[in-house]
C-alpha cells in the first residue's frame, strides 16, 4: 500500500472574453490551443490525438451502451468537430478543446506531489496561451480562470484518473469512495459565492462543484452527474488495469489541496484494492448530503450513516484516516515510502486544524483561503452574501494571470504553503515525467515531432518518409517507456525510422 500509483489530472478551464458574454467559447478555446501551439511548429503541430483504442461507452458496472441511447457529450471518441484544436505537447501532456472548454490533461505521474508539478505546468501553459492571444493584435482578449462554474448553471469539470487492479470489484469502489468523496471536500473544496447550480443562492459554499451532482454512480459527465463514474476506459492493458475516472473534484489552485486530493484517495482506494477495510462508513441520502455538507462553511453539519450513526463530515474523514493509519503501520511500520508519510503527516494535520479553526488552513485550503479574502471584503465594505461584487471576486481569485488572479497574489506574498518551487514548473511545461510511459510519448514529441502522425495514452503512431503504412507503436504498459527504460534507446536513434526499426528488432 503506498500513495505511489500511475494518475493524472484534467482540467477544463472557464474561458471568457472582456466586454462580450456572447462570444462563441468553442471559438476562443480553439484560439487558446493554437497560440500555444504556433510557436511550436512541426516539434508537435501536426500530430493529431488517437482515438483507435478509446471506448467511452464502456461501463465498469459490465456492459456497454449502444452509441444510440449515449448523449453526444458522451463519444469523446468521435469529436464533435474534428478540426477543432488539440496538441500533444513534449512533456507528455494532451492539450485540446473539449465542450467548449480548453483542456489541459497532465502526463500520467506516480506520485501526488508530480500531479501537483505537472498541473501547475498545465496552469503555465493555459497562461502562455492567454499572452500569446492579448499579444495578437488581430485577436481579442481571452480570459481564462481555473474554477468549475460560470454561476449561470454551467459547470466544467476538473477529474481524476487512477489506474487500479482489474481484479477489485467495482461494487467494493462504489462502497467506500463514496462516503470518502462525499466527505473529503473539506480540504479539497475551492470556495464559491452562490448557491444551486446557477448561484442564484445566497452563501458562501466550500465546493464548486457539489451542487451539479445529482446521482451516486452513473456514466454520464456533464449530465446526471455522479459521485462515482462508471467509465471504464483503461487506457492501459484491460485485462490488468481499470482507471477510476473521477469527476467530482474541485480545480484547485493551492498545492497542498491538490497533493492531499490525489493522495488520500490513492490511499483509500489502495485499501479497497487489499480488501482491507473493516468498517462500514456508507452514509445515507450520499447526494444530498454532499450538499448539505458545501453548505456549510462552520462544518457542522451532520451525517447520518445507514448504520444509525450520526457525526460531521470532519469527523467521518477521521475514521478514514485512523483505518488507514493503522493500515500504513502495520503493512510498513517506520519503512513507509516518502509520498505515503507526507500524505499522511499532512492529512492529520488538516483535520486537526479543520476541527480547530478552519481560518488555520487558510495557506493550504483553497476555500478556506478564498472565504478569509471575501470575509476581509465584506467586512471592510458592509457587504451582505447576495452582493454581485462577491462573485466577482470569487472568479478574481481563478484568473491564471499572476497580475490578476487573487489566489497568485497570495502566493507571490508567501500567504499560501507552495509544495514544489517554480524553477520545477517551468521545467514541467516542457519536461515529461521520468518513471512513466509519459516520458517516451514526450521525447518523441520532442525529437522526432515531425514524424509523429498521431498518438494516444497508449500508442505513438509514426509517419516514416518512404514506408507505405503507418508505423503504431503500442504503450500499454504505463510502467514502461521511462527515462530508465527508453532513454539510451532514444539517444541511439537519430531518426524516428531508426527508432521503429530498433524497436522491430526487440
Amino acid at each position: 500500500m503506498t500513495a505511489r500509483r500511475v494518475m493524472g489530472i484534467e482540467t477544463e478551464y472557464g474561458v471568457s472574453a472582456p466586454g462580450d458574454p456572447a462570444a462563441n467559447a468553442m471559438l476562443m478555446s480553439s484560439q487558446v490551443v493554437n497560440a500555444y501551439a504556433a510557436p511550436l511548429g512541426s516539434r508537435a503541430g501536426r500530430a493529431r490525438w488517437d482515438y483507435e483504442d478509446e471506448a467511452p461507452l464502456r461501463d465498469a458496472r459490465g456492459w456497454e451502451i449502444s452509441r444510440d441511447s449515449a448523449h453526444a457529450s458522451q463519444l469523446t471518441d468521435a469529436p464533435e468537430d474534428p478540426g477543432l484544436a488539440n496538441v500533444i505537447l513534449t512533456n507528455g501532456a494532451r492539450l485540446y478543446v473539449d465542450h467548449a472548454h480548453p483542456e489541459y490533461s497532465s502526463p500520467e505521474v506516480m506520485s501526488p506531489r508530480d500531479v501537483v508539478l505537472w498541473d501547475k505546468a498545465g496552469e503555465r501553459v493555459m497562461l502562455e496561451a492567454v499572452r500569446r492571444i492579448a499579444a495578437n493584435p488581430g485577436l481579442g482578449d481571452v480570459n481564462l480562470y481555473k474554477n468549475n462554474t460560470d454561476n449561470k448553471g454551467a459547470s466544467y469539470g476538473t477529474h481524476e484518473n487512477y489506474l487500479m487492479r482489474r481484479s477489485t470489484p467495482f461494487a467494493d469502489v462504489v462502497k467506500y469512495l463514496t462516503p470518502f468523496f462525499v466527505t473529503r471536500q473539506v480540504f479539497t473544496g475551492a470556495g464559491r459565492v452562490g448557491r444551486g447550480q446557477d448561484g442564484t443562492g445566497t452563501g458562501f459554499q466550500i465546493s464548486q462543484r457539489a451542487d451539479f451532482f445529482e446521482v451516486e454512480v452513473g456514466l454520464e459527465t456533464t449530465l446526471k452527474r455522479p459521485i462515482i463514474n462508471t467509465r471504464d476506459e483503461p487506457h492501459a492493458s484491460a485485462d490488468k488495469y481499470r482507471r477510476l475516472h473521477v469527476i467530482i473534484g474541485d480545480a484547485n489552485l493551492c498545492e497542498p489541496a491538490t497533493l492531499l486530493k490525489l493522495g488520500t484517495t490513492n490511499l483509500v482506494l489502495a485499501m479497497i484494492e487489499d480488501a482491507a477495510f473493516t468498517r462500514d462508513l456508507s452514509i445515507e441520502r450520499p447526494v444530498g448530503t454532499l450538499h448539505d455538507i458545501s453548505h456549510d462553511p462552520t462544518l457542522k453539519q451532520q451525517v447520518t450513516l445507514r448504520d444509525g450513526r450520526s457525526m460531521t463530515a470532519l469527523e467521518l474523514q477521521w475514521l478514514f484516516f485512523e483505518q488507514v493509519s493503522a493500515y500504513v503501520s502495520d503493512r510498513y511500520g517506520d519503512d513507509a515510502d516518502e509520498a505515503t508519510v507526507e500524505v499522511m503527516h499532512r492529512w492529520e494535520s488538516v483535520l486537526s486544524r479543520l476541527g480547530e479553526d478552519p481560518m488555520l488552513c487558510a495557506r493550504e485550503l483553497d476555500w478556506v483561503a478564498k472565504l478569509r479574502l471575501l470575509e476581509g471584503f465584506r467586512n471592510r465594505e458592509g457587504l451582505n452574501w447576495d452582493a454581485h461584487r462577491l462573485q466577482a471576486i470569487d472568479l478574481q481569485y481563478a484568473d491564471v494571470r499572476p497580475e490578476k488572479g487573487l489566489y497568485h497574489r497570495l502566493a507571490s506574498r508567501g500567504q499560501v504553503e507552495r509544495v514544489v518551487t517554480d524553477e520545477e514548473i517551468t521545467e514541467a511545461v516542457h519536461e515529461p515525467p521520468h518513471d512513466t510511459r509519459a516520458y517516451f510519448r514526450g521525447r518523441c514529441l520532442a525529437r522526432y515531432g515531425e514524424h509523429v502522425a498521431a498518438a494516444s495514452w497508449d500508442s505513438v503512431i509514426f509517419d516514416i518518409p518512404g514506408r507505405g503504412a503507418l508505423q503504431r507503436v503500442p504503450t500499454l504498459d504505463p510502467s514502461r517507456g521511462t527515462k530508465e527504460h527508453v532513454e539510451s534507446l532514444l539517444q541511439r536513434c537519430e531518426t524516428a525510422a531508426d527508432l521503429v526499426d530498433a524497436l522491430a528488432a526487440e
